[in-house]
């Protein structure tokens, strides 16, 4: 087992990653249950079925809330519901949540963490591969509106996230394609080798060899650049550049419907419409996109539109992403493999036209 630390002062955490590492999970959680503290977990359906017997039989002894797997479950109502269940089991300020489960449960409870009795701790133990590379480290926490991805949401960093990669043996394929669109986004942005490494040998299921090795590269990514800017506030760049093509998926998602995509499944294709747009504006060289397409598709990922989706619904719902300032929609655009910056005032023609090339009506 390795162990990273997300420096972020009082506010610092362990990520702890190997694989087999679910005895050390179930060994923290029975230890904060032998100290009285409340503790009560989040999972899906689908996950409470395939988790290891270490971990199951530390559950049957905590109250454990259930939620449908799916985006439709990242909703105000099931955060009520999550709620309720908290102050029904009388969880208090000295209690811990723990999240195991993919982003959609991550995101569920770290936002009822942050919020109820103003402010609960909580643990991460992501069962996806988009969530130990991603969604699980960095204190991101929200629900979904029917007008957008994540408008509702809080800071509210974790206490601790174990990222057992054994846990994806169950993964489907799907979604193990799905948490690689997140992968090759840290290459492109942060990371030239790891793209080229993608690029010649493609990582399909959680028994390749580089699987761990590539999971740490992405948490050390991530936690650099939380640490530089933890609350997304620097003017250029910082944590918005983990947005690549992100500002382009999340309109996919709100206009086909919460679910018609995985989540990755909308990057991949935003990562197509980031290159397009990057070379666009001159700031690539022709090969850039060529190189993108290829290790997507490599990846069994997509590089369009599945459909037909309005392209003004899309420019719509992209008016609406979380990164417009005083009405300017700024973007990730790429400055060479392995390095990104933010753009804005670019034109909404432009714009239009990379829908139109992704398949949209």
């Amino acid at each position: 087992m390795e162990t990273l630390e997300v420096n972020l002062g009082e506010r610092s955490y362990p990520i702890l990653m190997g694989r087999g590492i679910s005895q050390r999970i179930a060994d923290d959680l029975e230890a904060e249950y032998a100290r009285g503290r409340r503790v009560a977990v989040v999972t899906d359906a689908n996950v409470a079925t395939v988790l290891p017997d270490e971990i199951r039989k530390v559950l049957e002894r905590l109250p454990v809330f259930t939620v449908a797997p799916g985006e439709q479950s990242k909703s105000l109502t099931v955060f009520g519901e999550l709620c309720e269940f908290l102050a029904r089991e009388r969880v208090d300020r000295g209690g811990v949540l723990v999240a195991i489960g993919g982003g959609v449960v991550g995101d569920l409870a770290g936002f009822a963490a942050a919020t109820f009795l103003r402010g609960i701790e909580f643990r991460q133990v992501p069962t996806t591969l988009l969530a130990m590379v991603d969604s699980a480290v960095g204190g991101k926490t929200g629900v979904n509106l029917a007008a957008g991805k994540n408008l509702v949401g809080a800071f509210h960093q974790p206490r601790a996230v174990y990222c057992d990669t054994a846990l994806l043996d169950t993964l489907p394929s799907r979604e193990f394609a799905a948490g690689m669109a997140e992968v090759i986004k840290y290459g492109l942005l942060a990371d030239a080798p790891l793209f080229e490494r993608l690029e010649v040998d493609a990582v399909r299921d959680s028994r390749h060899a580089s699987l761990s090795r590539i999971v740490g590269r992405c948490c050390e990514i991530k936690a650099e650049i939380v640490r530089a800017d933890e609350r997304e506030t620097v003017p250029e760049g910082g944590r918005a550049l983990l947005n690549l093509g992100h500002t382009f998926a999340h309109a996919i998602e709100a206009v086909a419907g919460y679910g018609e995509y995985l989540h990755g499944e909308a990057v991949a294709v935003g990562l197509v419409a980031a290159a397009v747009l990057s070379e666009r504006l001159d700031l690539v060289d022709e090969g850039t996109l060529r190189r993108v397409r290829a290790v997507l598709e490599a990846h069994g990922l997509p590089l369009r539109l599945r459909a037909a989706l309005p392209a003004q619904r899309l420019l719509d719902a992209m008016q609406r992403d979380k990164k417009v300032r005083d009405g300017r929609l700024k973007f990730v655009v790429l400055e060479r493999i392995g390095s990104a910056a933010t753009r804005a005032g670019v034109a909404s023609a432009t714009v239009g036209e990379i829908w139109s090339e992704l398949g949209a009506s």
